[in-house]
């Protein structure tokens, strides 16, 4: 049986035979549009592409290999070393930064899920996307919000300048599309495991509804293994997880209604753009009067890397498929006759499993000591003590919090005693205080001279961040068993989850590559000057990187 290459093909052609007699009589394909003399005028749409766990190692990797999409982004302004600079390399966070220009410390955005002692539900798991005053919900079943992202995005900005701009953010997951759309946006959804969702209470547009629909006959019938590529066909090589598992061969075969499947895939990917595609042309982005904003969370990227690795077929067969999606998207935009610029980026980088590492020469690489999840360390300093209860909360990397109930004098000897246990562990690079990370001096120059405590500054938020921060030793992975769930992951202080592409394209600019480091903060302001926005407060952490390869100087 052959499989079908892409998902999303009858919808995707339904676009663009749609948009090109609406728009234009210009063919569909994928390749560069051609070079033309450099726009001076604001672009009509920006597309801010954000690809969940792309790490500037993936990229580096599979530069030379691309010939959709990825390749025509690599004629325009590449900078290879961009950084989600601060320590808690997660999701939200990363997103966070994307489109607001400011760091989590400022965001509030300190990680996936924080822990909140005070809060009056059983729950004291606060999830980032989440409104927690909900009735009945907690961090699993809950109501999505923006109201912890204590900042503005890019596109309220350009909509508080002209109430004209229409700004809609999609994606794979609900904290990718919230953290890049912000409080104000026209359009917002998310891949909920099912279907496409947005707030209750909004009418769903028809190009959501058919994709909604196509997904569903997709999921409903088994799919067939992938073919391989000859190139992916070199990282084709099962790896032993144990227990009989293996990781490193996939072709992304599925079962006949296997969402999990579907959502750790490239046809994951080709839905949300082939739907990203249909809302642009049905709300004619990029048509009117004031500069448009569309967001894309792709976050198959992510679920490949934790289910199967980073350096496997599997990821292989994503990022080639990612390409020609891209390719193709692209391509319809031409067709609409549409002046959009482009940038693509990522929340943060990834490690690969450490079984594939030892193998691949890093026998550094291991998995983390249960005996560091907080609740077995706040065990081990009840004991010491000669506490009762539980005393830390939180994860094995990254945030704990100490029990909020606690009298100073037994705050501080939890506090100390913690801190030497964690400090003792020979898995742990160093772990700080709270007190230690607030008297530390803000991070300034290139991200990747900062100290640890400055990066774990520049995800500190007083009101919401641990009492601990701990920083595990490089190539330690924070999971202990990868038979009982996901075998690779992110979140360390460690630039392999810290580096991430950051590339700019626009029709008829003169590209050029900058080596040196940048940082994601740096998009939102660049992208303001791109488009004339005067920024006003508050003000952003990231800087405008000036895009003109001439003597010219696109940030004025």
């Amino acid at each position: 049986m052959k499989r079908v290459a892409t998902l999303f093909a009858s919808a995707l052609a339904l676009v663009t035979t749609n948009a090109a007699a609406q728009d234009s009589n210009a063919p569909v394909s994928a390749a560069a549009a051609p070079a033309t003399t450099p726009a001076k005028a604001p672009p009509k749409l920006i597309v801010t592409i954000s690809v969940d766990q792309f790490s500037a190692d993936l990229f580096a990797e599979y530069r030379n290999h691309f010939t959709g999409g990825f390749k025509r982004l690599l004629d325009g302004a590449v900078f290879p070393s961009g950084y989600q600079s601060h320590a808690a390399t997660e999701t939200c966070p990363g997103h966070s930064t994307i489109l607001t220009g400011m760091r989590p410390a400022r965001g509030g955005i300190i990680a996936n899920s924080w822990v909140d002692l005070k809060t009056t539900r059983s729950d004291k798991t606060v999830y980032c996307a989440e409104d927690e005053s909900v009735p009945g919900s907690n961090s699993i079943v809950y109501t999505v919000s923006a109201k912890h992202l204590l900042v503005p995005t890019l596109g309220e900005r350009m909509k508080a300048a002209n109430p004209a701009t229409r700004v809609v953010s999609v994606a794979g997951k609900d904290r990718a599309a919230v953290m890049m759309g912000g409080h104000q946006v026209d359009e917002l959804w998310w891949w909920d495991g099912k279907k496409f969702v947005s707030y209750a209470g909004r009418t769903t547009p028809p190009i959501v509804q058919q994709a909604n629909d196509a997904v569903a006959a997709r999921i409903a019938l088994a799919q067939p293994a992938m073919a391989m590529t000859a190139f992916c066909s070199t990282r084709d090589r099962a790896i032993d997880i144990g227990a009989g598992k293996t990781v490193g061969t996939g072709r992304f075969e599925r079962k006949e209604g296997d969402t999990r499947a579907f959502r750790a895939s490239p046809e994951a990917d080709e839905a949300l753009f082939a739907m990203a595609a249909g809302l642009i042309r049905d709300m004619k982005l990029g048509k009117g009067a004031a500069t448009d904003l569309i967001a894309i969370g792709a976050s198959a990227t992510d679920y490949v890397g934790h289910t199967y690795g980073t350096e496997g077929s599997e990821m292989c067969l994503q990022l080639t498929q990612l390409d020609q999606t891209m390719g193709t998207f692209f391509a319809v935009l031409e067709s609409m006759g549409i002046d959009y610029q482009v940038v693509l980026t990522a929340d943060h980088g990834g490690h690969d499993l450490p079984e594939r590492n030892d193998q691949h020469a890093m026998g550094q690489a291991a998995r983390i000591d249960p005996a560091l999840n907080p609740k077995a360390v706040g065990d081990a300093v009840a004991a010491k003590l000669g506490l009762t209860g539980q005393l830390l909360y939180g994860d094995p990397v990254g945030d704990v919090w100490i029990d909020a109930k606690l009298p100073k004098k037994q705050y501080d000897a939890v506090l100390a005693e913690a801190l030497k246990l964690y400090r003792a562990h020979p898995q742990v690079a160093t772990a700080f205080s709270r007190a230690e990370i607030i008297a530390a001096p803000l991070p300034t120059g290139p991200a990747e001279t900062w100290t640890l405590v400055q990066r774990a500054k520049a995800s500190f938020h007083p009101a919401r961040s641990g009492d601990i921060i701990i920083a595990l030793k490089p190539r330690i992975t924070p999971i202990p068993d990868p038979t009982r769930g996901y075998v690779a992951t992110h979140g360390s202080f460690w630039d392999y989850d810290r580096r991430v592409p950051i590339l700019f394209w626009r029709k008829g600019m003169a590209g050029f590559e900058q080596p040196l480091a940048v940082e994601t903060v740096d998009i939102a302001p660049t992208l303001a000057a791109t488009i004339g926005l005067k920024l006003g407060a508050p003000e952003m952490d990231g800087r405008c990187l000036d895009l003109d390869a001439s003597a010219g100087d696109s940030c004025r």
